[in-house]
């Protein structure tokens, strides 16, 4: 029978936490500023380079890799995927990060559960739905929804 490894949760020393968050273990947190009073829910993985701002909630199962910033106020959903790199050369950039490419989403965004997140910008107030896929900037805040990512409704204050 073959040798298996087994891997636990792993914060690192370089994770900058704000006042008051809440973590749910097991997650994998490196690299990143996590800000005041946000919770991070379990099987969460957030890579280096990332800022998730203040009163922010992140579920379970949500992968936030790496040159990923969330403005405050926001809610991303269980088992959100962001994406940094496009394969634009035909594959994956294998660790090439000349490559990659950024994503701001901004104050006040609510992700739903299973959502996949492009290297976009999304204003504040938008609502992003569940299973969509975000492929392009979100300039109008609203509801958006299908994959591609569409308006549905405009945001009315």
């Amino acid at each position: 029978m073959g040798k298996v490894q087994y891997y636990e949760s792993k914060v690192t020393d370089d994770v900058k936490f704000g006042e008051l968050v809440k973590v749910v273990k097991p997650v994998n947190l490196y690299g990143c500023r996590i800000g005041d009073n946000t919770f991070i829910g379990p099987f969460v993985e957030i890579q280096k380079d990332v800022t998730i701002g203040a009163f922010c909630k992140i579920q379970s199962h949500t992968f936030i890799c790496e040159l990923v910033e969330i403005g405050d106020h926001s809610f991303i959903g269980h088992g959100v995927m962001f994406i940094n790199d496009l394969f634009e050369n035909g594959g994956p950039a294998m660790g090439d990060k000349s490559k990659w490419k950024s994503t701001r989403i901004g104050n006040h965004v609510s992700i739903g559960s299973n959502a996949t997140i492009l290297p976009v910008a999304v204003c504040d107030h938008v609502v992003i739905g569940a299973g969509a896929v975000v492929t392009k900037d979100i300039n109008e805040p609203g509801i958006y929804v299908g994959n591609p990512a569409r308006l549905l409704k405009k945001y009315v204050k």
